[in-house]
C-alpha cells in the first residue's frame, strides 16, 4: 500500500464532502430569507440519505458488482460493503485495494460524489418541495439513477473508454471527475423535476431575489476548495495528473470568472457578486470532464466559453417559462455539455484542433446525449410516482408564508424577538 496515495485519497474525500455544504450554502443565499433554512436541510439530507443507500447498495450497483448489461453491477455482490470490509483480530480492516491504497477509501471518495451530485438539483426545487418527499427521493434517485450512471461511466459500462459506445466509434469517451455522472446528470433531473412539481408562486411576475449574497460568495469559494479534491482527487493518487487537474480547475474557474462578468456588464452595466459566484461555478463544472487531456490554454478557453454561455443560458427559464430556481440548467446542464463536448475539440492528440478526429467528437456527444436520456427516463418515473403518491408541493399558504415554517418549524432570522429583546432593553 502506498500510504502517500492513502492519504491524498482520504484527504480528497474530504474535500468532496465539503461541497454539498458549500452547496447548501451556495443555495441557501440565493433563496429568500423564508426558505434559507430548507435549503440547508435539503443539503443535509442528501449527505445523510445518499451515506445510508450507499452503504447498503450504491456502492455495489456502481463500482462493486458483476457487470449486468453494462447498465448497473449487481446490488448482491458488495452489499453493506462486505466486499470492502473485513473483521480481522477484532477490528475492521480493509479487504481488498483499490489501486494501490485500501478499496473502503474508495468507497467513501466515490460516496461523496453521490452526494453532491444529488444536492445539485435542490437548486431547481428551492422553496416548494416537501422535506419527506425529497428524503425518498434521494434514496430511489442514487439507487436507480446515479449509481447506474457512475456503473455505465466509470467502471467498465456501456459509457465507459471500453464500453459498447466508444467501441463501436473507435474512439474512447472521456469523463475524467464527472461532465456526465454529476453535471449532466444532476441537470437533467432538475430540469425534468421541476416541469413536473411545476412553479413557484409569483415565477415571472414578481422579483425574487437572493437573500444573503455574502452567504453565496462563501458557498461558492467553498465548492470552489472542494473541487480540488474533486478533479485531482480522480487521478486517484498524488501523482502529476492530480497537479495537472488542480492547474487546470483553477484556470478555468479563473476563466469562467472573468467571462461571466463582462458579459454581465454588457449586459447590465454591472460586475454582481452573484455573477462571479456563478462563473466561478460554471468554470469548474465545464472542466470537470476535461480536467486531466488539455492544456492550460484550451482550460482557459473552455472556462471562458463556459463562463458566457451559462450567463446567457440562465436566461432561457424565462424565455421557455420553468422554474429552475437556481440555475441549476443554466450552469451545471450547459456548462457540462460544453466540456464534455468540447473534449472532442481540445482534449490533448484526440481532439480536432489537436492532431485528433472527428470520433472523439461524435463519441462525447453521443455519451452526453445518452447520459440526458437515461437521467430523464429514471427521473421522470421517480419524480411522477411520488407525485401520485406523497406530493411534492407544500400548500400555497405554506409556500407563500415560508417553507422553512412549514417544513422545519422555525426561522432563520428571528427579527421580531430580536427587535422585542432590544426594546425591552432600551425602556
Amino acid at each position: 500500500m502506498d500510504t502517500g496515495n492513502a492519504a491524498w485519497m482520504l484527504t480528497s474525500a474530504a474535500l468532496v464532502f465539503l461541497m454539498t455544504p458549500g452547496v447548501a450554502f451556495f443555495y441557501g443565499g440565493m433563496v429568500r430569507a423564508k426558505a434559507v433554512l430548507n435549503m440547508l436541510m435539503l443539503s443535509a439530507a442528501a449527505i445523510s440519505v445518499t451515506a445510508i443507500i450507499w452503504t447498503f447498495w450504491g456502492w455495489s450497483i456502481a463500482y462493486a458488482g458483476k457487470d449486468i448489461g453494462g447498465i448497473f453491477g449487481d446490488p448482491a455482490t458488495g452489499f453493506l460493503l462486505k466486499d470492502s470490509m473485513v473483521a480481522k483480530d477484532g477490528v475492521f480492516t480493509a479487504a481488498n485495494t483499490s489501486g494501490d491504497y485500501p478499496g473502503s477509501i474508495d468507497v467513501a471518495f466515490q460516496a461523496t460524489f453521490a452526494m453532491i451530485t444529488v444536492a445539485l438539483i435542490t437548486g431547481a426545487i428551492a422553496e416548494r418541495v416537501k422535506y419527506s418527499t425529497w428524503m425518498l427521493f434521494v434514496a430511489l434517485w442514487i439507487t436507480f439513477d446515479y449509481a447506474p450512471m457512475a456503473h455505465m461511466v466509470w467502471n467498465g459500462g456501456l459509457l465507459s473508454p471500453t464500453g459498447a459506445i466508444s467501441q463501436a466509434l473507435g474512439a474512447a469517451a472521456h469523463d475524467f471527475a464527472g461532465g456526465t455522472v454529476v453535471h449532466i446528470n444532476a441537470a437533467t433531473a432538475a430540469l425534468v423535476t421541476v416541469l413536473i412539481i411545476g412553479k413557484r408562486k409569483g415565477f415571472g411576475t414578481q422579483p425574487i431575489r437572493p437573500h444573503n449574497v455574502p452567504f453565496v460568495m462563501l458557498g461558492a469559494f467553498l465548492l470552489w476548495f472542494g473541487w480540488f479534491g474533486f478533479n485531482a482527487g480522480s487521478a486517484f493518487g498524488a501523482n502529476g495528473t492530480a497537479g495537472y487537474a488542480w492547474v487546470s480547475t483553477t484556470a478555468a474557474a479563473a476563466a469562467a470568472m472573468l467571462a461571466w462578468g463582462f458579459t454581465e456588464k454588457v449586459r447590465s452595466g454591472h460586475y454582481t457578486a452573484v455573477g462571479a459566484a456563478s462563473g466561478m461555478v460554471a468554470g469548474l463544472v465545464a472542466i470537470t470532464p476535461a480536467a486531466d487531456v488539455v492544456s492550460p490554454l484550451w482550460a482557459m478557453v473552455i472556462g471562458a466559453i463556459a463562463g458566457v454561455v451559462t450567463c446567457l443560458a440562465c436566461g432561457l427559464k424565462f424565455k421557455f417559462s420553468y422554474d429552475d430556481s437556481l440555475d441549476v440548467v443554466g450552469v451545471h446542464g450547459v456548462g457540462g455539455l460544453i466540456g464534455t463536448v468540447l473534449i472532442g475539440f481540445f482534449g490533448v492528440g484526440t481532439g480536432l484542433f489537436t492532431g485528433g478526429s472527428w470520433r472523439q467528437l461524435v463519441v462525447q456527444i453521443l455519451v452526453a446525449l445518452i447520459a440526458v436520456l437515461y437521467s430523464a427516463v429514471v427521473t421522470s418515473i421517480i419524480v411522477f410516482a411520488l407525485e401520485k403518491t406523497m406530493g411534492w408541493r407544500v400548500t400555497e399558504a405554506q409556500e407563500v408564508s415560508g417553507i422553512d415554517m412549514a417544513d422545519q418549524g422555525e426561522r432563520a432570522y428571528d427579527f421580531a424577538g430580536t427587535a422585542s429583546s432590544v426594546l425591552k432593553e432600551v425602556k
